[in-house]
């Protein structure tokens, strides 16, 4: 089983839509979580645009990347979804841990009223959709 660890600065949209959609699409050949730099409070519009694909994330919360840390945690892979700078931030895990860099566009800086919020996040959903099929087909 490949553990696959997605990472973003809230863990609040991109990383949990990412370790959602791989888990709909990798199947049980992946061990999928994700966390953040500082964690948030997960997005209402991750959470709505995700039932589009018939995926329930509301009841998950938001974790921290240091936590996974350092209570020991390994993956084979860390993807960071967040911007170039912020992923330099991401610690190193121990291990053969290939770190890979997937750049996003942050939904929390989305402006514009409902619609226009939720028009921008399914687009990065999409985004986020062809990079997690191109990794499956990459890895299984």
């Amino acid at each position: 089983m490949v553990k696959v660890l997605f990472v973003c600065i809230h863990n609040s949209a991109r990383s949990q839509i990412a370790e959602a959609l791989l888990k709909k699409y990798g199947g049980d050949h992946f061990n999928v979580q994700s966390a953040g730099l500082q964690p948030g409070v997960l997005n209402p519009l991750a959470v709505e645009i995700l039932k589009e694909e018939d995926i329930d994330i509301a009841g998950k919360e938001t974790q921290s990347v240091f936590d996974l840390f350092k209570d020991g945690k390994l993956f084979n892979y860390v993807i960071t979804v967040c911007d170039e700078g912020n992923s330099q931030r991401c610690p190193i895990f121990p291990g053969q841990t290939k770190r890979i860099h997937w750049s996003f566009e942050d939904p929390s800086t989305f402006q514009g009223d409902h619609e226009a919020q939720l028009a921008k996040i399914r687009h990065v959903k999409e985004e986020i959709k062809i990079a997690v099929l191109a990794f499956i087909a990459q890895t299984a």
